[in-house]
């Protein structure tokens, strides 16, 4: 199965990003890009890729563990940016990052602890992918728009483990599917 570790935006804060991506995809050339959908927003933590059923109640395990290790901390959607030259348009997160760092480099320390395949190492950067394309977009007035963009802080209180299922339909614009297979609250131990 198809797995990652996730912080999951509260509905109400996906509720006023969902406004906000409305505006974006009114702007000019909006209909070339490929829109995610609410289901599919969320702070990815560690992308485990496909994993085998057997190793899940381990990583599970140890996911739990490292929730449990880390403190509840304030989080809000906010401002945006892009990678690849406008083929990933994401939203930003403002708070308490530090933590969030962690809890992702923790996420992935317990994937690897589980013997989960996790290829290279990348610095955390927190973002929502609101839009992808294939190809070079100016995503200019996008970031615009996003750049007065700021939800309500919540208080990130649980690590989610999360499986994706890609479509498979081969309909254009078909989302994945998410479906959360673990939870675990956060802790305080820090």
């Amino acid at each position: 199965m198809r797995l990652f570790a996730a912080v999951l935006p509260p509905p109400d804060v996906g509720a006023g990003l969902a406004s906000t991506v409305a505006e974006l995809r009114k702007l000019p050339g909006a209909e070339g890009l490929r829109w995610t959908g609410r289901p599919g927003w969320h702070f990815t933590l560690a992308f485990y890729g496909e994993v085998d059923e057997g190793v899940v109640p381990e990583l599970s395990e140890r996911l739990e563990r490292a929730a449990r290790r880390t403190a509840r901390f304030p989080l809000a959607v906010c401002g945006g940016g892009q990678f690849g030259h406008g083929r990933a348009l994401w939203v930003g997160a403002s708070g308490e990052l530090p933590v969030l760092r962690l809890l992702a480099e923790r996420a992935e320390a317990a994937a690897r602890k589980a013997r989960v395949e996790m290829g290279e190492h990348r610095r955390y950067k927190a973002h929502l992918t609101v839009a992808r394309s294939r190809e070079a977009v100016d995503v200019r007035p996008y970031l615009e728009v996003l750049d007065g963009f700021t939800s309500r802080t919540w208080t990130v209180d649980e690590l989610a483990l999360v499986r994706s299922n890609l479509p498979t339909s081969g309909v254009p614009g078909e989302q994945p599917r998410y479906e959360v297979v673990g939870r675990w609250a956060l802790g305080g131990a820090g």
